[in-house]
């Protein structure tokens, strides 16, 4: 007789419950996550036992053991299972119940569980791109401590050559706890734009040549990083149903709300790829702030016609990100480069056609 089990896991225990095919449950078992303790406990499952868990941050470790001991891991969006899951109680059995009963029932919402190869190439860019935002924020700061005490250095770029002599040449200007600290700053930025110079040396290594990437890479405003941001997020293209599931899973479609006669779309919703909607949204934004170099190109146009009519930068922003998406999703269907739209596509070269 088949069996289903669902774990419920947390940072140092697993709950695992099981569920034969007459919906009899089993008995639980609480697991440490020592790991010869938790090899021991898989080994100790039928073989070839299919496993539902959550997508929580320990999954990938897991996901990895169970498959050495070759069971069947089966990845579940940990919201709409909670969703689909009877009873207003929460306990940690209940929900290791309830994933094995959502499993036999065939209504567990399963989501693509990335190679391990592949989960260990995101974090160096995803690490790459929290030093981006970690020197972007301290950058920030310096600006608020200039505009605090009314010190305005006319440069283009303040960390600059020329903008860092006319900073420490004006920091008498600032009281000496306020200048203390703006030293201070300027220091952290050019360490994390040397471990952001380190990180991407060895992204170099790592990225070996890819036809995806390629393809990606044509699309506007999108470099070396951004494309292999977008490749290794989107991961197999053919996952996806169509350019709306990507669109959906890069979290770039406004919530529809709806009640009667009254209609209005809502704010996109966070439950979504962060870090590809990061690399949509700021592809998005660079094409904005360039749109007036190439006027005649459609993300251009497309960004204009929405500016005028909402009046509003972010609404404008992602209606470019999410057509965006949606050629990516056809690109690397289609292994063809970007090229405008109702113009002829043409593939990358004989190899990727």
């Amino acid at each position: 007789m088949e069996h289903f089990i669902g774990c419920d896991a947390h940072k140092k225990f697993s709950i695992f419950a099981s569920i034969d095919e007459k919906g009899e449950y089993g008995p639980t078992f609480r697991v440490r996550h020592d790991l010869e303790v938790f090899r021991k406990f898989l080994k100790e499952l039928p073989a070839g036992s299919k496993i539902a868990l959550e997508t929580s941050g320990c999954y990938y470790w897991m996901v990895d053991e169970m498959e050495r001991a070759e069971h069947i891991p089966l990845l579940a969006h940990a919201l709409t299972a909670k969703r689909r899951m009877e009873g207003r109680h929460k306990t940690n059995e209940r929900d290791a119940r309830g994933l094995a009963m959502l499993l036999r029932n065939g209504t567990l919402p399963v989501v693509w569980i990335p190679p391990a190869e592949l989960r260990d190439q995101r974090e160096m860019l995803r690490w790459r791109m929290c030093l981006s935002r970690m020197r972007t924020r301290v950058k920030n700061r310096i600006h608020g401590v200039l505009q605090r005490y009314n010190v305005d250095i006319a440069v283009s770029d303040l960390f600059g050559d020329a903008g860092r002599v006319e900073l420490l040449a004006r920091l008498h200007e600032l009281p000496p706890y306020s200048r203390h600290s703006l030293l201070d700053q300027l220091q952290m930025v050019d360490t994390v734009e040397t471990q952001i110079s380190e990180c991407e040396q060895v992204l170099e290594e790592m990225l070996y040549p890819s036809a995806d990437r390629d393809l990606l890479d044509s699309l506007p405003c999108v470099g070396k990083i951004l494309s292999a941001v977008m490749a290794l997020e989107i991961g197999d293209v053919q996952r996806f149903g169509g350019p709306d599931r990507l669109v959906s899973y890069a979290g770039l479609v406004p919530v529809a709300r709806e009640s009667a006669d009254w209609k209005r779309k809502d704010r996109c919703p966070r439950d979504c790829n962060m870090y590809l909607k990061w690399a949509y949204v700021e592809a998005a934004n660079l094409i904005s702030i360039h749109r007036g170099h190439w006027p005649e190109r459609h993300v251009a146009q497309l960004y204009e016609r929405v500016k005028q009519s909402t009046k509003m930068h972010g609404k404008a922003t992602m209606a470019v990100a999410r057509h965006l998406a949606e050629a990516s999703y056809w690109m690397l269907r289609k292994q063809e480069v970007y090229q405008e739209p109702n113009s002829k596509r043409k593939v990358l070269s004989s190899t990727h056609g």
